[in-house]
């Protein structure tokens, strides 16, 4: 167990790993070699110390708790520290990098004192993938390391692909909480005020530094930092995306593989649709990637996609037979469960899963808890688990080709009870663009502190582009130019539409690979399409809506264009794009301006 550091090569990397330690201060540095035997020597001594719990009723599993202060992303915490500020863009919290790193070096200043220092190489992708990248996360939380060891491939073979002289993104992390000669360890130790809580990516210099959070993106680095916020500045430079999107793979009954990458804002049933159980005949889907798409051009000009993570970091509420049976079956065992309810027979719970709160449980803050004197939920509302994406009984067999799949569809999609129809292709690639880019979900004030209306979250980026978003959109518009006929077809997709009584029209679920299927079918030239002001929809006709209870007027629903409701949504649509001011891609205002003229025809 542990890796030799006298074996590493890379002298750059050693450098920068002793000037971290020399301004952390950690009682040990410790080289990650990513066996089984280091993760379960760590989990012990978490299990030993307090900090996480066995679960009796599932092999291999732990339950942790953080501290109430440390439960999810902190987006306004989250910086991207750029030269000139018009870098970083409208939509993202700017410092200037000298700023940044003085008030965090201050932080760090002895920051990992009675504290391990573990060295993590990890690659984002298959070892040695010409799509993969390679990162070293310092950090001083040893759940930080068992997390990464699941959703990244964590080891001696990345040191060795990484060479004497190989390119690394750097990523420090501290949970922002030394201890003193015998200082008693908190369970979830963090920072105890938000204001010294930092996630910072620095994209001019592919770094990340992170101080004060224990808690997924803001301290697994590999996942939101790295994945999105560098790599999509990585990928503006050298040619490519990274993207906020699932890949999946669908099967027609004549064996002929369709690859889909999907980019859809948050609640819109993004896990659900990389994981589909299809429900119609003959048709299969597998699963490539629940959440991130890394897609460059192949060999011959085509898009080709990989799955940059090796796991799934799921939130568990809402997560059930009913709604996700895949995702159930793949967190039976070998999991790590944070936030979640414990059941006194050993097992976790959360609620809107598929059983009623038993008569006692103790919550995630690990306070007793039963259904009758209940004040809160008793699992967090962003509890996850983490467990193997090899465990999915519908996971590709080639979710790890290192040359990735070729990308055939593109789709965007958003959470809309009026206006959008259940399914429309653009007539073009920079229409398609214009759709990702207007990507919206219906929202409420109660659900982000903001009034009601649609939220704008294009491309599903909002939170994780690493660079100015208007640049972000201009760089779609570039790839087509590059990819010509190669480009994959763009589709938009509301499964969410409502009638009068306010109840959902589409069955969802399973059901939405009906849709999927007709995309394949116009892709192939087998049905044809009714053209309309904002795109290509399908006729009712082609659809496969065998043994479904689906009425001709609530299909005729679904299918209708509102052009009046369209022109009243317009103008917001061009108020959002005009924040972006001379970064405003001139494509982008020709879209419009054709929609415009359509709408009005």
């Amino acid at each position: 167990m542990a890796l030799d550091a006298n074996s590493v090569k890379h002298d750059q990397l050693k450098k920068w790993v002793n000037e971290v330690a020399e301004m952390c201060q950690p009682d040990a540095i410790y080289w990650c070699d990513g066996s089984k035997e280091e993760y379960d020597t760590l989990m012990k001594e978490m299990i030993a110390s307090g900090a996480a719990t066995p679960l009796a009723k599932r092999p291999n599993s732990v339950l942790f708790r953080s501290h109430p202060s440390d439960v999810a992303r902190v987006e306004n915490r989250t910086y991207i520290s750029t030269t000139k500020q018009e870098d970083a863009g409208p939509t993202n919290n700017w410092m200037a990098p000298d700023e940044l790193k003085a008030a965090m070096k201050k932080l760090y200043k002895g920051c990992m004192k009675g504290r391990t220092m573990y060295v993590i190489p990890f690659s984002m992708g298959p070892v040695g993938s010409p799509i993969a990248k390679i990162g070293i996360e310092l950090t001083d939380s040893a759940y930080v390391v068992c997390n990464m060891h699941i959703m990244t491939r964590v080891g001696t073979s990345v040191i060795d692909v990484l060479g004497a002289d190989g390119e690394y993104i750097p990523c420090l992390h501290t949970v922002g909480s030394p201890l003193e000669p015998g200082q008693a360890d908190s369970t979830w130790p963090c920072a105890a005020s938000i204001d010294d809580k930092y996630i910072s990516h620095f994209p001019e210099e592919n770094l990340i530094w992170s101080y004060g959070s224990g808690y997924g993106g803001n301290a697994l680095l590999g996942k939101k930092c790295l994945a999105l916020r560098i790599a999509s500045a990585m990928a503006k430079r050298e040619g490519w995306m990274a993207e906020h999107m699932l890949i999946l793979r669908l099967i027609s009954p004549e064996g002929k593989k369709y690859h889909i990458a999907a980019a859809f804002p948050s609640a819109c049933g993004k896990t659900n649709l990389a994981m589909l159980e299809s429900t119609v005949e003959g048709w299969k889907v597998e699963c490539i990637g629940d959440d991130i798409a890394w897609m460059k051009l192949g060999p011959n000009g085509e898009l080709r996609a990989i799955n940059p993570e090796a796991g799934f970091f799921g939130v568990a509420p809402g997560t059930s037979y009913k709604s996700n049976p895949m995702a159930m079956d793949s967190i039976r065992e070998n999991a790590i469960f944070t936030n979640c309810a414990l059941t006194d027979d050993g097992n976790i719970w959360w609620e809107d899963g598929d059983t009623k709160a038993p008569a006692h449980l103790v919550d995630w803050k690990g306070n007793d808890w039963s259904p009758e004197t209940k004040e809160a939920p008793a699992a967090h509302p962003n509890a996850r688990f983490t467990a193997p994406a090899s465990q999915c009984p519908v996971i590709c067999p080639d979710w790890e080709d290192p040359n990735g799949v070729e990308i055939d569809i593109l789709l965007f999609g958003g959470r809309r009870t009026t206006t959008i129809p259940l399914v429309t292709q653009a007539v073009s690639w920079e229409h398609g663009v214009f759709m990702g880019a207007s990507a919206g979900s219906e929202t409420t004030a109660a659900a982000i502190g903001l009034k009601a209306g649609v939220r704008r979250d294009p491309f599903a980026m909002i939170p994780f582009c690493g660079y100015n978003m208007g640049d972000y959109i201009q760089h779609w518009f570039d790839m087509g130019d590059k990819l010509g006929s190669k480009a994959p077809k763009m589709f938009y997709v509301n499964w969410f539409r409502k009638d009068a009584n306010g109840k959902f029209i589409w069955p969802g679920f399973g059901d939405n690979s009906r849709v999927l299927k007709w995309m394949c079918e116009r892709i192939e030239g087998k049905v044809d399409a009714v053209e309309t002001a904002i795109g290509f929809l399908p006729k009712v006709e082609d659809l496969d809506l065998s043994g479904l209870k689906v009425t001709d007027e609530q299909m005729k629903e679904l299918l209708t264009v509102d052009a009046e409701a369209w022109k009243a949504e317009l103008p917001e649509i061009n108020e959002f794009f005009n924040k972006f001011g001379d970064r405003y891609p001139a494509k982008l205002k020709k879209e419009i301006e054709r929609l415009t003229a359509n709408l009005s025809k």
